[in-house]
């Protein structure tokens, strides 16, 4: 069942020797997986304004990106979607994901603010918890100078970036400070024990392997207890109550599916409203290689609707 866009993606990296990722060093990683974006993703499209910021925060500082969309006029209040890259919190940043951010924007019709939050192994968990969190707060209390609308705030991200939107959503119902709209989870990790089903039968062979998930929670994860703290795996939180609507995308081929369908189902049980659309034929990492990919496009336009119907 795996697609066939899918499968000639594979069958050229392994044509051209694309080298695991896991058998890179972090500094290598990152560098490779910049410069192979082009390959895979479409041209980053035309938006209003693009704007560089700088988050000050107890942390330090945080770069970030702010993106406004075709149509609306400079002045106009938009929601916003603040959105974390993936990578396994040890590769990725403003630019692999630049053209997915403003896809969304301009389908979407809200502004989108990317993170680039610390990374490991340089800066272990919580770090990256910490930044986005330190982020999206401030995104929050500069919405006015930013024509953004506090009331109509969402969080995104995928992989890495959709354990992080989750981890957000948690952490902002428990302090009552951070009111989110909605969060949009594509194909994230929501269990660092990594003993989900799908996490054998997709282990090997579909580019994200069980031998890449390891080296990024060893760069990430520091103490092996802390896969159980809730602020790395969102599944094991004990009260999943009270949270904002979420979208949670997974993929048939990828080995964190069955996480992301718990998690989706751990949401509805605990009453929220939870909608999870499995990509059936795909593998991880797939929605920002539309170049490659139809179905990436449809994911996007499918994650820009809910967005446009939830904020409004």
């Amino acid at each position: 069942m795996l697609h066939p866009q899918a499968r000639a993606l594979m069958d050229l990296m392994a044509e051209r020797g694309v080298p695991p990722t896991h058998t890179l060093s972090p500094a290598e990683a990152r560098a490779f997986y910049r410069e192979r974006r082009t390959f895979t993703q479409p041209e980053p499209p035309q938006v209003a304004a693009v704007r560089e910021l700088t988050a000050t925060t107890p942390q330090g500082d945080i770069p970030l990106r702010l993106y406004r969309p075709l149509g609306p006029d400079a002045t106009t209040v938009l929601p916003v979607l603040v959105y974390y890259h993936g990578g396994g919190w040890v590769i990725g940043d403003l630019d692999t994901h630049d053209t997915l951010c403003r896809e969304l924007a301009n389908a979407a019709g809200c502004a989108v603010v990317a993170v680039d939050y610390r990374m490991g192994p340089e800066h272990r968990f919580p770090a990256a918890v910490d930044d986005v969190l330190a982020a999206t707060r401030w995104v929050r209390e500069q919405a006015g100078a930013l024509r953004l609308d506090p009331g109509r705030l969402a969080v995104g991200g995928d992989s890495a970036g959709g354990n992080l939107a989750a981890l957000v959503a948690l952490a902002a119902r428990d302090a009552g400070d951070l009111p989110i709209a909605f969060q949009l989870l594509i194909y994230p990790a929501t269990d660092m024990r990594r003993g989900h089903p799908s996490h054998t039968t997709n282990g090997d062979g579909y580019v994200l392997t069980r031998d890449t998930l390891a080296y990024f929670h060893d760069h990430y994860i520091a103490d092996p207890a802390h896969d159980l703290d809730w602020r790395a795996s969102p599944l094991l939180h004990t009260d999943l109550a009270g949270l904002p609507p979420a979208l949670v995308i997974t993929a048939g081929y990828d080995p964190l599916r069955d996480e992301g369908l718990d998690y989706a189902r751990a949401l509805t049980e605990a009453g929220n409203r939870a909608t999870c659309v499995c990509f059936e034929r795909q593998i991880h990492g797939f929605i920002t290689m539309g170049r490659v990919l139809d179905e990436a496009n449809t994911a996007v336009a499918l994650c820009a609707a809910e967005l446009r119907r939830v904020l409004g």
